[in-house]
């Protein structure tokens, strides 16, 4: 085995350790807090906020399925990941210049940062799945997209639940639902809004704005290309496809 590829499990097996650490007893602290937020807004909002974030997850992911490449079938590890380093470079300084437009106009146009971002991150995981080889017409492989996105932007608590069944995804997809409308939009939409809550607010605000949101969403973006990298890598892996020796 190569040394790019030792040095690839080496990390995706330090990403696995992260993923499974147990919540710490300070992280439930601001979990808390925004539930209790969450506890105010009548259930007639969430209901909405649930289904706007549905419908655009839904319409980018079609979107992606049109315009995603085909699944890269010859390649090593380090060629597929050269590929995916640049793509990521090129989505991070996309969601940079996007949180800087939109922050530097205040509230409205720092709220019409999220549904931007959002559709970046969705664009750059169906091309991340392509290159590693995955066919993104297969409805499952889809879902995993959003699984993938949990990773990197969930809770502790949740990222614990969402890697077990991503470090056994071709079990786990057996059981799987073979309608969209049957994933848990409510949990995922909570979840990805309470995460970014606490980096994105600033955003909202003028004049500082335009930095906090170009610096928030390249990190944010850079965050979920460590955890698609590593995901990918371990589906791989599990599949045989990448060996120890």
């Amino acid at each position: 085995m190569n040394n790019y590829n030792k040095i690839a499990i080496h990390e995706m097996k330090q990403w696995q350790v992260k993923m499974s650490k147990k919540p710490f007893f300070l992280s439930n602290i601001p979990k808390a807090m925004q539930n209790k937020m969450n506890s105010f807004i009548p259930e007639k909002a969430h209901k909405v906020i649930t289904e706007a974030i549905k419908n655009m997850i839904r319409a980018v992911l079609l979107g992606s399925e049109v315009t995603s490449s085909s699944p890269m079938i010859n390649g090593s590890l380090e060629t597929r990941e050269k590929k995916v380093k640049e793509k990521l470079e090129f989505y991070k300084k996309t969601a940079a210049v996007s949180g800087a437009g939109t922050g530097a106009g205040g509230f409205w146009l720092g709220m019409a940062d999220f549904p931007i971002l959002l559709s970046l991150k969705l664009k750059f995981l169906f091309e991340v799945a392509s290159i590693y080889g995955f066919d993104m017409k297969d409805y499952k492989e889809r879902l995993y997209v959003l699984y993938v996105f949990q990773l990197a932007f969930s809770s502790q608590e949740r990222r614990n639940e969402v890697f077990r069944e991503v470090a056994n995804w071709e079990e786990y997809a057996k059981h799987l639902p073979e309608d969209i409308n049957a994933f848990d939009w409510r949990k995922f939409q909570q979840e990805y809004r309470d995460y970014i809550d606490l980096a994105k607010m600033l955003q909202l605000v003028p004049v500082i704005g335009a930095a906090v949101g170009a610096v928030a969403n390249y990190r944010l973006m850079n965050q979920l290309g460590e955890t698609a990298m590593n995901a990918y890598r371990l589906r791989v892996y599990k599949l045989g496809m990448l060996k120890e020796n």
